[in-house]
């Protein structure tokens, strides 16, 4: 219980540090530009070299898909007489950075789709990745490095992580450029979470940047920035002197609670308005025991089991917590942790006291 009250106290207390300096952030943190993000890519291919842990005959497609490879390189053989324990068929993604060109590597993802046990030691066989498109715009191949093993044998062994998965560090090869949109006259900027004070901030930085009105809110979600005469050719410079600029994002006061692990997280612009908190615990235990009982001497009589049912309730006095005008967020956990409130305890005060008016900030259960 200490542990984890330390945690959230702990996360509090950064919150909080952040928050009293008012720390700015750069404009890049806060929004990315319309048109330049990463693109999925996705691939099917097969992973060999595997020391028995492929695919069994349970799937089909990785014989099929054996067959096919081989049949491409001049080899004929009918896919029900390959063997494919030493093959895994497996799905390949990877994440296209905007503006990538030809050339580029990529770190890829290879992940089983059969019932192979164990990637371990095996090669990638060169495979197409695909965007939404379906256009190739890079081929992966290379040895497969897991992040987990197996280890044992017959009905005896151990399993570490995830050894169905793995990476294949710079094991792709950018074949095609990215699908990116450099902006030209306008650029839209598109902030990562919405929020109307964050994006008039950000206009007014800009505007106090370049001396000009050439930024102006669309909505709470995109600033919309006209490029000035006299950065006319030079996007990429323009672009870099924005998004180097700083200003202070606007944070709603948030809680967010996990209930299954007791964690709280809080930050100190959260509002508590004076209130006065009175918590007790009821404990209620019924306990069943089993007797048995016997007959007299030389009497027809049978033994019995005979269950004794005992009832027992117990209250703890009501602890009193007082919050007066200008409690902070950390007032009321110490206050908490100082009369022996457990985790749930601590959740349940919060979700009471949103309830009741006297915290300002939206709870998250996560």
């Amino acid at each position: 219980m200490k542990t984890t009250i330390g945690l959230a106290l702990l996360a509090l207390n950064i919150l909080a540090a952040f928050t009293a300096a008012g720390n700015p952030v750069r404009l890049k943190e806060l929004a990315s530009l319309e048109g330049v993000r990463d693109n999925q890519l996705i691939g099917y291919g097969v992973v060999v070299g595997l020391n028995g842990t492929g695919d069994k005959r349970q799937p089909v497609f990785p014989a099929q898909t054996l067959a096919n490879l081989l049949e491409r390189m001049g080899v004929q053989v009918a896919a029900t007489a390959i063997q494919v324990r030493n093959v895994a068929s497996v799905m390949v993604t990877a994440n296209l950075p905007p503006f990538a060109q030809p050339g580029v590597k990529l770190d890829v993802h290879v992940a089983a789709v059969g019932d192979s046990t164990n990637l371990q030691g095996g090669l990638l066989i060169m495979t197409p990745l695909k965007g939404g498109n379906a256009v190739v715009y890079a081929v992966a191949q290379g040895p497969v490095v897991t992040g987990g093993f197996m280890a044992g044998h017959g009905g005896n062994g151990t399993t570490v992580n995830h050894p169905t998965a793995g990476r294949i560090p710079g094991g792709a090869i950018v074949e095609q450029p990215a699908p990116s949109v450099m902006p030209a006259e306008k650029l839209r900027w598109q902030l990562k979470q919405s929020d109307f004070t964050t994006a008039a901030r950000m206009a007014a930085a800009i505007n106090k940047r370049f001396l000009a009105p050439v930024a102006n809110c669309e909505s709470s979600g995109v600033v919309v920035v006209k490029l000035p005469e006299d950065w006319k050719n030079r996007e990429v410079e323009f672009i870099a002197e924005t998004e180097a600029l700083t200003l202070e994002a606007d944070r709603q006061g948030r809680v967010v609670v996990n209930e299954r692990t007791g964690t709280i997280v809080l930050g100190r612009e959260v509002v508590i308005h004076p209130v006065s908190i009175l918590q007790g615990n009821l404990t209620v235990r019924i306990e069943t025991t089993y007797e048995a009982s016997q007959p007299n001497p030389l009497s027809k009589g049978e033994t019995v089991v005979v269950p004794k049912v005992k009832v027992a309730a117990k209250e703890d006095s009501a602890k009193n917590l007082t919050l007066k005008n200008g409690a902070t967020v950390d007032d009321l956990v110490r206050a908490l942790m100082a009369v022996g409130s457990t985790p749930r305890d601590i959740i349940a005060v919060l979700q009471n006291l949103r309830s009741a008016g006297a915290l300002e900030a939206e709870i998250e259960v996560i």
